[in-house]
């Protein structure tokens, strides 16, 4: 069995798709899809479906779904079910074979950061886009309930953010600066208070040989916090746009060239080749001409 709840809640069997049509149910499906193999207390439950005016009969509602959600996730393989009573509340436990797409979205995250961190960044970049591959849209789709729902939707979208920063950075550590400038446009469209992307198409931006453009991106984002926040651009951002006027070795790309550049690398070889023939033909000429004048 597969849960999908980075997206609209969907469960499937590998045979079919299914939802839960029935708000209320779906509620209480993905409250215990939230806290998969923890105990979620009825009151709790109660609270994430009516909020703080729960009707008088809602225990035995509550019943009702969980008996619906037990027949909708009925599998012949499993003879018990996948929802279990336990006191105060119910739990939903997840088999060897069940799948969470949060739980592998979070796997993924730290493989990638495992990666980054022993200095593997394609293997970091492959690791975050499987991770970002798992969305098919905002967490639980339109469904909002009770504090657990939203702490989740919260969480989840934060935690999406932070996965498109570390496989840029990944790959900018992979020298794709180049291939990265269009999605960090669009990006920083999208998230303007977003400083982690300014800095990022900033240093794209350079390494792509465009300061200028580096340096627009910078009072760009300098024009928006000021006039939505009040306030200047973080340390992280002023440091880029200082190391950028200073042109610090520091922004370059460390480690051996990527494709993208491959023709910049044989442009400066070619140039270094120029240079050196240029000094051993002038040093063969002053040679020519001290022997003439000792002669």
């Amino acid at each position: 069995m597969r849960y999908e709840i980075l997206g609209s809640l969907r469960v499937d069997t590998g045979s079919s798709t299914s939802t839960v049509n029935a708000r209320n149910m779906e509620v209480v499906l993905a409250t215990l899809l939230v806290r998969a193999d923890e105990v979620v207390p009825i009151p709790q439950l109660a609270h994430e479906i009516w909020g703080d005016a729960p009707p008088r009969r809602h225990l035995a509602a509550i019943h009702v779904y969980i008996s619906q959600l037990r027949k909708l996730l009925a599998d012949a393989d499993r003879p018990e079910s996948v929802i279990a009573t336990r006191s105060p509340g119910y739990i939903l436990r997840l088999g060897p074979h069940d799948r969470l797409d949060s739980e592998e979205f979070k796997q993924l995250m730290q493989s990638g950061r495992k990666a980054a961190r022993a200095g593997r960044p394609e293997e970091a970049a492959a690791a975050f886009e499987a991770a970002l591959e798992l969305w098919r849209g905002p967490a639980l789709g339109d469904l909002r309930a009770g504090p657990i729902l939203e702490g989740f939707t919260t969480w989840a979208e934060e935690a999406r953010l932070e996965c498109v920063g570390m496989h840029i950075d990944a790959g900018l550590a992979s020298g794709r600066h180049r291939e990265l400038i269009g999605r960090l446009y669009s990006l920083v469209a999208e998230h303007p208070l977003h400083e982690a992307f300014h800095r990022q198409l900033m240093i794209a931006l350079y390494r792509s040989e465009r300061q200028a453009d580096a340096l627009r991106v910078y009072r760009s984002a300098h024009r928006i916090l000021t006039a939505e926040l009040g306030i200047e651009p973080g340390r992280a951002l002023r440091e880029v746009q200082r190391a950028i006027l200073a042109a610090d070795h520091r922004l370059d790309l460390a480690g051996p060239p990527r494709a993208d550049r491959a023709e910049q690398s044989a442009d400066i070889d070619g140039r270094a080749g120029i240079t050196e023939r240029t000094v051993a033909r002038r040093s063969a000429g002053d040679a020519r001409t001290g022997h003439r004048e000792a002669a």
